[in-house]
């Protein structure tokens, strides 16, 4: 299935490739993911929302299709990136949805670069400090040897560390779309990169705002979440004033992924109201 997922359109960002898409017509609407995953996980998403919207996604710097070449591919990085998307795409203020650290990447343009959003949605998003399992930190500590893994068992790492962002098991096409663009040289040597330059002050910075957004904004999140538990929601909704707090049950992290029609249904009844 991934072999089926192509981003046709490229974007200059500093001399690094950033991969995009758009679909459907109608009022702009931006998605963004986190990590580890790409576009490919927002294929549920972008399908039924292109119906109504034109949809507009990309590969964050560093993951799925786009550029994988040493350099920063932090979260102080990729709200630049989308500022720059934004600018080349033309558009104002679109509605944005975030996922993981794409919601973290969609506050901190908003918030630090100043970019107006009509709404803002954000999916179990990385966004309240403390944030990174013990797995984060012990990547950062010891990139080069987790760099060094053979082939075969870096892929086992891999499809290991995905199932946990689940609540149910994941089928395999499903599973293998996620895996494909970390494998290859340069794919595992990104898959650490991105992890090996996680930090919190990245949100912290972010944090300190999250008191002025007048944007309406909508937090959904996985009840069975374990990567970031329901109660980093429920601080981050009385964070933001007037945000609303849906929970879906029988999710996990991956909540795009196990349960996108409930997720559909909470995003259209919220920006079409």
């Amino acid at each position: 299935m991934m072999g089926e997922w192509k981003l046709t359109q490229s974007y200059d960002f500093g001399g690094r490739s950033v991969r995009y898409g758009r679909s459907g017509d109608g009022p702009p609407m931006v998605l963004v993911h986190g990590t580890p995953w790409s576009s490919f996980n927002l294929r549920h998403l972008i399908r039924r929302l292109s119906r109504d919207y034109t949809v507009y996604f990309f590969d964050l710097l560093g993951y799925g299709q786009s550029s994988k070449e040493k350099g920063d591919v932090s979260l102080g990085v990729q709200n630049e990136v989308l500022n720059g998307l934004l600018d080349h795409w033309a558009l104002d203020e679109p509605i944005i949805v975030g996922h993981d650290f794409g919601g973290a990447t969609a506050l901190r343009t908003h918030l630090l670069n100043g970019r107006r959003f009509r709404k803002i949605i954000l999916i179990d998003p990385v966004a309240v400090s403390p944030w990174g399992s013990p797995f984060f930190q012990h990547v950062n500590a010891h990139e080069a040897a987790f760099t060094g893994l053979p082939d075969y068992i870096h892929d086992a790492v891999v499809r290991t560390y995905v199932e946990t962002a689940a609540f149910k098991p994941l089928d395999a096409a499903t599973l293998d779309g996620i895996v494909a663009p970390w494998t290859g040289d340069a794919g595992k040597a990104a898959f650490y990169r991105q992890m090996a330059q996680a930090d919190s002050r990245f949100t912290d910075e972010a944090q300190a705002f999250y008191h002025t957004i007048t944007t309406p904004t909508l937090i959904l999140w996985g009840r069975e979440d374990s990567w970031i538990p329901l109660e980093r929601g429920q601080e981050l909704n009385e964070m933001i004033p007037g945000s609303v707090l849906r929970v879906i049950d029988d999710a996990g992290h991956l909540v795009i992924e196990e349960k996108p029609e409930e997720l559909l249904a909470e995003i259209l009844d919220f920006i079409q109201a």
